[in-house]
């Protein structure tokens, strides 16, 4: 039987497509890599990083975002520099639900966690989003650059600092965002990079989501061991789902991206996965 197969069809939060269950972080990295063979498929399907700035064309207007290739070359870790294939393909998808109806993104404040260039943020707010960008501090110059030259009048971005962990204040205007209510969405792209980050991504994702929040999550799939990883760790305090491309924008597919839906979990089913 296929493996795809196996696992049941939901629908999951504010998306109104079939999501598929996942069932567990190794069945999920296992299908993936069989299945979608991501090591085989070039990367920067889309993403044009020696470029000083990237465009696209989303929500009837070109987008043309700063980037620093330098930047990125010049220092390990440094990913909000340039655009990622994995921030074009969940900004496409955003698009593409919100005009087939399936997600309500209009009127809804989102976050987006590791926000980098801005385009997955810019994208939400010209869809009529309420957006709160967020990066580390030393990346918010360009990422409120690029929104202040792309949204503008269009729509409604707002760029707060955010350092993932519990160890840490959060922004002020983070904190506003989070009153009276937590967001209705949560964005990232490119976030599940390493294990040594899974546990700070997880802690941040708990402090801002709530009960009615609908995370959506874009990576690329370049190292299985930190896919599961996050997968299992993410599966004791949400419901996990994976959105197949057959729902994604059919122009911005590729093997080397997967997109993930997670929901809070309720109480009583967090105990049921911890009883023995």
């Amino acid at each position: 039987m296929d493996p795809v197969e196996e696992s049941p069809t939901v629908v999951m939060g504010l998306y109104g497509g079939p999501a598929r269950r996942v069932e567990s972080g190794a069945s999920e990295t296992m299908l993936q890599w069989a299945l979608l063979q991501p090591a085989s498929h070039r990367p920067n399907a889309f993403a044009r990083q020696g470029l000083l700035t990237f465009p696209m064309d989303a929500c009837g207007r070109r987008i043309s975002l700063h980037q620093q290739p330098s930047s990125f070359r010049g220092a390990s870790g440094v990913t909000g520099a340039v655009v990622w294939d994995s921030a074009v393909v969940l900004a496409k998808f955003l698009e593409h639900a919100a005009d087939a109806g399936l997600l309500s993104v209009r009127g809804a404040r989102a976050v987006d966690l590791g926000a980098g260039c801005g385009l997955v943020s810019a994208v939400a707010a010209l869809l009529g989003a309420r957006v709160l960008a967020t990066d580390l501090p030393d990346r918010v110059r360009l990422l409120r650059k690029n929104l202040e030259e792309n949204v503008g009048d269009g729509g409604s971005a707002a760029v707060a600092e955010l350092v993932w962990g519990d160890g840490y204040e959060l922004d002020p205007e983070l904190l506003l965002w989070l009153e009276p209510e937590p967001p209705e969405l949560v964005l990232g792209s490119d976030v599940v990079y390493s294990e040594e980050a899974v546990g700070d991504l997880l802690a941040t994702l708990c402090r801002i989501a709530g009960p009615r929040t609908t995370v959506l999550l874009a990576g690329e799939l370049r190292n299985d061991v930190v896919v599961e990883c996050f997968l299992d760790a993410a599966m004791a305090e949400f419901e996990v789902g994976c959105v197949e491309q057959e729902q994604w924008h059919p122009d911005f597919r590729t093997n080397r991206v997967a997109i993930f839906i997670l929901i809070k979990k309720k109480e009583k089913e967090k105990k049921k996965v911890s009883s023995p």
